[in-house]
């Protein structure tokens, strides 16, 4: 077990009190972490004012080099942050080294626009004057991270933050803390200032909620629940504070008659259980046109089957435990919800016990069939190792139902025709569309939803964008 502390203006402190972390395949606590104050906390933001002054000061390039000694840094110690990874979320070692090199490549992209934050020369309206867009850093960013990739969405917020001279004050959540403090004890070493980037940690409930609340924060960056995220929404408006929200999904994955069916089945197992299902872009609800419905069906199943449920740390593990007893007991009372309300489970359905199962928070890859629309588990995120099959007649059908959500983040459509997919690139209400294909962004890309997953978004330029605001320049001269 380690002991860790929080990283405040370029040095290690305790707080009041400590939370436990524990290990979600052996319920074994890890680590204890401190929470932070209400006068650490206040401390935090003026300390993070005050260093992001000097920092927006240095050129791009400096802040440039920054990033890149940090991310030179953070593969030395590659090993050991994949195994703190895997021993906090209980994700399989081979998925956090996944999660490792997706996250420190946001490092190394936005370092390269050291050079690349433009602003714009106008035409003026008057004579002997310029008229200049001048990008500016917004200032402190507050950062609220969730616990199913907490290093690789840590560092999404961190570099486009402080390659752009904002100061980020950051908090992880308090199940997975471990792998954001792992980042900034390298801190340093890469040459960042003293409270340009700090951790916090402690409860969301109230550490997180003093954070939202400060009035420092000219920016709040957050990715994690609906109802979380709305009470950030309205904290952030007592402040007139921008907001940048990722709030989950319940993407439809849809199958039609003349994809490659076996193409389609491996991909709606791959995009469903990766990280034990707990990615807000999974396949969520699964629409299978009636014509191949049973094919894929059987051969989904089989799929299921194979897939090795373990200890995270074994090279062979392909799905690891929910990541706290809380989120275990949400999964049991959605499985249970829809068999009340008529449907069939076709596998799983339940907790694995015996062995070592009899300790974690295990359960079972579970396929579900004889779903309604109108049922909980087709309305609501899951957020677990658990798929809805529903069967559908014509495209003009399937398509309504996709919509027939309050969220619109990430969406799938498997088909060979072209017409489909330009009417569904129209027509269906998301913000991330993977056609033929599984998921994963690409970091020069774009990650945002509609509805209630969200407004803003994280990566590529426009991720950049709501980290600046656009001083607009009139300057008259002697002519």
């Amino acid at each position: 077990m380690s002991n860790y502390q929080m990283y405040l203006n370029g040095k290690w402190e305790d707080g009041e009190g400590s939370c436990p972390v524990i290990n979600p395949a052996t319920e074994e606590t890890i680590a204890e972490i401190p929470v932070a104050t209400d006068t650490q906390i206040t401390e935090a933001f003026q300390v993070a004012r005050r260093a992001q002054r000097s920092w927006a000061r240095m050129t791009g390039v400096e802040r440039g080099n920054v990033l890149r000694r940090w991310a030179d840094l953070l593969e030395e110690n590659r090993d050991h942050i994949t195994r703190v990874i895997s021993q906090e979320v209980g994700k399989p070692i081979t998925e956090a080294r996944g999660e490792f090199d997706f996250g420190n490549s946001w490092f190394r992209y936005y370092a390269e626009f050291d050079r690349r934050i433009d602003g714009e020369i106008l035409t003026p309206d008057k004579p002997n004057e310029q008229l200049w867009i001048v990008p500016s850093p917004v200032g402190v960013v507050t950062g609220i991270i969730p616990w199913n990739f907490p290093f690789a969405v840590a560092v999404r917020k961190i570099a486009p933050a402080l390659i752009t001279g904002n100061a980020l004050v950051l908090k992880p959540h308090e199940d997975t803390p471990l792998s954001a403090l792992e980042i900034a004890r390298l801190a340093e070493a890469a040459g960042v200032p003293p409270g340009v980037f700090q951790v916090l940690c402690g409860p969301g409930e109230t550490v997180g909620e003093a954070m939202v609340k400060d009035p420092t924060a000219r920016l709040i960056t957050f990715t994690g629940s609906v109802p979380t995220g709305k009470r950030i929404s309205r904290n952030a408006a007592e402040n007139v504070a921008l907001v940048s929200l990722e709030m989950g999904g319940k993407a439809p994955f849809i199958v039609m008659e003349d994809c490659d069916v076996d193409a389609a089945v491996d991909t709606a197992v791959f995009s469903r259980f990766l990280n034990c299902g707990q990615i807000c872009i999974a396949n969520e609800r699964t629409y299978l046109h009636q014509s191949i419905a049973e094919e894929f069906t059987e051969k989904f199943l089989a799929g299921v089957q194979q897939l090795n449920l373990g200890d995270p740390l074994r090279e062979d593990t392909r799905i690891g435990p929910k990541v706290s007893r809380e989120e275990l007991e949400k999964v049991e009372a959605c499985v249970e919800g829809a068999r009340q309300a008529g449907a069939e489970v076709l596998a799983g359905g339940s907790r694995r016990t015996g062995g070592q199962f009899d300790r974690g928070f295990w359960y079972e890859p579970t396929v579900i069939s004889s779903v309604r629309q109108d049922m909980d588990i087709m309305q609501k995120e899951i957020f677990g190792p658990v798929v809805p099959l529903m069967e559908f007649n014509t495209f003009d059908e399937v398509l309504g139902l996709a919509n027939d959500s309050s969220y619109g983040l990430a969406a799938y459509l498997f088909t060979n025709d072209m017409n489909r997919i330009m009417r569904t690139i129209r027509d269906l209400e998301c913000g991330e569309f993977y056609i033929n294909r599984g998921p994963g962004e690409s970091i020069h890309g774009f990650h945002g939803g509609l509805k209630e997953s969200g407004l803003g978004g994280d990566d590529g330029t426009h991720g950049l964008e709501h980290y600046l605001h656009r001083k607009c320049v009139y300057l008259k001269f002697d002519g």
